[in-house]
């Protein structure tokens, strides 16, 4: 890989050949696990932490909105903020702040400490999420991107599985603070990965306003977010109200619902695999599939979940479906815009953020004029049509 300087101070980077470099695509995944696993906690946490606090539930919870707020400001705008920093040296620095942002609230008094650390933990999640498609793809080469990203990815497929079960164990046997100690400690260890593993990352596109608004005109890159956001938004409309569906499921038991969850989150990393192994060479069909996946799974649930046997396996293929998305939406930016990728970046991280925020709010209003099974078929409707979009944008 060889570098050269551009009229505007960046550098030009040749990607045509780059050494692969899978120790620090494997460092990146544990920076991922350890940011994901910090955004979890309070919800293994939440009733521990508002009773220390002397707070309300309600308002603890404002632990995770505070982060999902300053990751959608976060995401798009920290490649203008750093417009020549060293890569290496910003997601180390965003890898450090995530380790002060667990320890304040580990240490915290109240909640506005809280709050405060967590919109650290926003900074940093968004800034290395905007940041790692651009960086993967200094580390491999072309035709690998798809598979480090999927290796990458597997830090969020972790985190979901592990991040909140392990949380409440740990909680019940330490205290909620000290959870937050072992999550710094965590982020102690992908700090370490990251300096040995990564080299030296120079920029390779310009950050500016100007850009970042330019790349946003794009008709490819609108299209993407508009799909993006459907599938991300449809997704959320129906998870966030899967405990009420799976309600319905005639003599479900607590451990029964265990299962299920567990099982969802094991078909996640599975999904997720899966995603590497198709995006290389049929990204077409991954972009389409997964989403199809999704509304298959809500549409099943939601006109007949009232068997187990058969809410697990659309709670099973409702994993697969999710846990494809973000390596499937990640090489999609890369083969539409592999000028800007950390633009791309910023905005499809501010876009599924804030489509997180709205679908959970419009499914929430939908739960309550019609019930939730209008809102599991309206989410995997709108799954459905976002695949369909961002496989139609381009032949790819």
């Amino acid at each position: 890989m060889t570098a050269t300087q551009t009229a505007d101070g960046t550098t030009a980077v040749d990607r045509s050949a780059p050494p692969a470099s899978w120790w620090a695509v494997g460092a990146l995944a544990l920076g991922i696990f350890t940011l994901v696993t910090a955004e979890f906690l309070p919800a293994s946490l939440l009733s521990p932490m508002a009773h220390d606090l002397g707070v309300s539930e309600g308002m603890a919870g404002q632990t995770v909105t505070v982060t999902a707020l300053m990751g959608a400001v976060t995401a798009p705008t920290l490649a203008i903020l750093l417009p020549r920093t060293d890569r290496r040296v910003v997601m180390v620095g965003l890898t450090a702040l995530a380790l002060v942002s667990n320890l304040l609230v580990a240490i915290s008094p109240g909640l506005v400490t809280v709050l405060l650390a967590r919109l650290l933990l926003g900074v940093a999640l968004a800034g290395f999420w905007a940041m790692v498609l651009a960086v993967t793809a200094q580390l491999v080469a072309p035709d690998h991107l798809g598979r480090a990203m999927m290796v990458v990815n597997s830090g969020v497929s972790l985190a979901t599985v592990l991040a909140v079960p392990v949380g409440a164990f740990l909680g019940e046997l330490w205290g909620w603070r000290w959870v937050f100690v072992a999550a710094g400690g965590t982020a102690v260890l992908a700090l370490v990965a990251q300096l040995v593993t990564l080299p030296r990352l120079p920029v390779t596109s310009s950050g500016s306003l100007r850009i970042l608004l330019e790349t946003a005109r794009r008709r490819i890159v609108l299209v993407g977010m508009t799909a993006t956001a459907l599938i991300a938004g449809g997704h959320f409309a129906g998870f966030t109200y899967l405990r009420p569906a799976l309600d319905r499921v005639p003599l479900l038991t607590a451990a029964g619902l265990a299962g299920l969850l567990a099982a969802y989150g094991a078909a996640s990393f599975v999904g997720n695999i899966l995603s590497g192994l198709l995006a290389d060479k049929r990204l077409r069909l991954l972009v389409v599939a997964a989403p199809v996946l999704i509304g298959v799974a809500t549409v099943t649930l939601a006109l007949g979940g009232t068997s187990y046997a058969l809410v697990a396996a659309t709670v099973v293929l409702w994993g697969i479906g999710f846990g494809g998305i973000p390596t499937a939406v990640q090489t999609w930016i890369a083969r539409v815009a592999p000028d800007r990728l950390e633009s791309m970046g910023g905005l499809f991280v501010a876009t599924f953020q804030i489509a997180i925020a709205l679908g959970a709010a419009v499914g929430g209003l939908v739960v309550d004029a019609f019930d939730v099974r209008t809102a599991l078929v309206l989410g995997g409707v709108a799954a459905v049509l976002g695949g369909a979009l961002l496989g139609a944008a381009r032949r790819v």
